[in-house]
């Protein structure tokens, strides 16, 4: 099942993309947290069937598309230079900020208070920031409460998957020596452009990643290239940290973002970002 989150006549909606993509069934939900907080697959599966039975539709054109989750309850949990390429590329450009001395995963969090639509601006903020990035990735989106997870459980808690485009300002990210700061402003966080729920893609998931910017390729990888696999990631979180449903974990990006090239090649206003992941879709954005 494809998810998303749209609006109609101004009013928020939750429904599922039917087969051909070209039209949504809807949803008895009041937003996407709530679904995926009480409604398990099982279930999800059967009010989808019967909401399409019922035969009330509405056209993808008709209505705007927005982030699939709008609002995160909670920052959402990243993974740093969780691709070998990427790893070394970020130490190239900034070996104090960037340099892993251990092998073990790299957390950090990003502050989102409105994910931006598929379409929607990724704002340039000129004021603050010079050098603006992009980072596409696989964000896995848990289902149920998870603690004491262990590696070999891990896809059981598992709701579904989305495309996170993690745009980090790395003047700001590497001046204040922390990201939290530097991956958080306003429009920094387009996502979508639907949530596949986990019976749809093979776990642990491999599939193509990539991202261009005005049709020029610049990211290419596998998500089967995670450095910290998404078993590892949830044994490890869980083991004395309680991860609620509707929990957000963006994975990593893989080499080719725009700090790795020589010289670096940053965003500007006026710029389009691409991000696509296999099986989930695009997820397209201007830059103002």
């Amino acid at each position: 099942m494809k998810l998303v989150t749209y609006c109609e006549n101004g009013a928020e909606k939750v429904g599922a993309l039917t087969k051909d993509g070209a039209a949504i069934v809807p949803l008895s939900v009041p937003d996407m947290n709530t679904l995926i907080e009480t409604m398990p697959l099982s279930a999800l599966s059967s009010a989808v069937t019967a909401a399409e039975d019922s035969g009330v539709s509405v056209a993808l054109a008709d209505v705007e598309l927005l982030s699939p989750i709008p609002r995160p309850r909670q920052d959402v949990l990243c993974l740093g230079m969780n691709y070998k390429a990427h790893a070394a590329e970020a130490a190239q450009y900034d070996a104090g900020a960037f340099t892993k001395e251990k092998p073990v995963a790299v957390y950090f969090s990003k502050r989102v208070s409105e994910a931006v639509a598929p379409g929607g601006a990724i704002q340039s903020h000129r004021e603050l920031v010079e050098r603006l990035d992009y980072e596409v990735e696989l964000a896995v989106i848990l289902g149920k409460t998870a603690k004491h997870v262990k590696a070999a459980e891990a896809g059981d808690y598992i709701f579904g998957y989305t495309i996170l485009n993690d745009v980090s300002a790395r003047d700001v990210q590497t001046g204040h020596k922390q990201w939290y700061f530097g991956k958080s402003l306003d429009g920094f966080t387009p996502m979508g452009p639907c949530i596949v729920t986990a019976d749809e893609i093979a776990f642990p998931p491999a599939l193509v990643i990539s991202s261009s910017v005005n049709g020029e390729l610049r990211q290419s990888s596998n998500t089967s290239l995670f450095l910290n696999s998404i078993q590892e990631v949830l044994e490890e979180l869980t083991a004395a940290m309680t991860l609620l449903p509707g929990t957000i974990i963006a994975t990593g990006t893989p080499a080719g973002v725009g700090m790795g090239f020589d010289p670096p090649r940053f965003l500007k206003p006026g710029d389009v970002v691409t991000c696509a992941i296999e099986g989930i879709g695009t997820l397209t954005n201007p830059v103002v």
